[in-house]
């Protein structure tokens, strides 16, 4: 299952946001799968890419819905904090909001 925050849902809908990133030990999730978001709809994951913090660039961060990479990077210090990194590895995963 895949969650995301209600706050991001306009920018899903509207194409503004197409990656999410997250911490995980391992993937939770598959590349094909499709996952029901509440008060969203379907989503299906097109792929799964691990992506090391330091190389977040620009584009990722537009992708990923945000302005800036710096933005992007202070929104990840906030849901993640230091202690909920360790031992887990960054991955970008691309979706699709399925009509």
């Amino acid at each position: 299952m895949l969650l995301i925050k209600r706050r991001f849902f306009e920018d899903i809908r509207r194409g503004r946001k197409t990656t999410t990133l997250r911490y995980w030990r391992s993937m939770r999730v598959q590349a094909g799968s499709v996952h029901t978001v509440p008060g969203l709809g379907r989503i299906r994951i097109d792929r799964i890419l691990p992506i090391h913090p330091e190389n977040i660039s620009e584009q990722d961060a537009r992708e990923d819905g945000f302005a800036s990479a710096a933005e992007l990077h202070k929104a990840l210090a906030d849901l993640y904090p230091r202690y909920k990194r360790h031992d887990r590895r960054l991955y970008k995963i691309h979706f699709t909001l399925l009509e």
